[in-house]
C-alpha cells in the first residue's frame, strides 16, 4: 500500500510539531493528560504513516481503536498483606528486580 507524497509530508510535518510541543511542555502532574493525549496522537500519526490514511492493518478489524504508547515515568506500589504470605516473591516475580523486605 504507497502514499500519496504530498500526505505522508503533511503527517511528518504534523509529526514533528507534536514532537516539538512535547519537546517544550514541563512534566508534572498538570501537564500529564496534556502529554498524553499528545503521546496517543503521535502513535496515531505513526501508525498512519505506516499503514496508510485510517491506521488500518491488513487483516485486522478497527485497528484504528488501538495504538501504542511508549510507557514512561515512576510509579509507587504498596503491598499491604499478612507476613510470610508472598508479597515480596509477587512483587520480584512481576518486576523482575529484587525487592527488600522490610522487618
Amino acid at each position: 500500500q504507497s502514499i500519496n507524497p504530498s500526505i505522508m509530508s503533511e503527517i511528518q510535518a504534523k509529526i514533528a510539531e507534536i514532537e516539538a510541543e512535547m519537546a517544550r511542555t514541563q512534566k508534572n502532574k498538570a501537564t500529564s493528560y496534556h502529554l498524553g493525549t499528545l503521546k496517543a496522537k503521535l502513535a496515531k500519526l505513526r501508525s498512519e504513516l505506516i499503514n496508510g490514511p485510517g491506521g488500518k492493518s491488513s487483516g485486522t478489524k478497527n485497528a484504528e481503536r488501538g495504538f501504542d504508547v511508549t510507557k514512561s515515568g515512576d510509579t509507587r506500589v504498596g503491598l499491604v498483606g499478612f507476613p510470610s504470605v508472598g508479597k515480596s516473591t509477587l512483587l520480584t516475580t512481576l518486576t523482575g528486580t529484587r525487592s527488600e523486605a522490610a522487618a
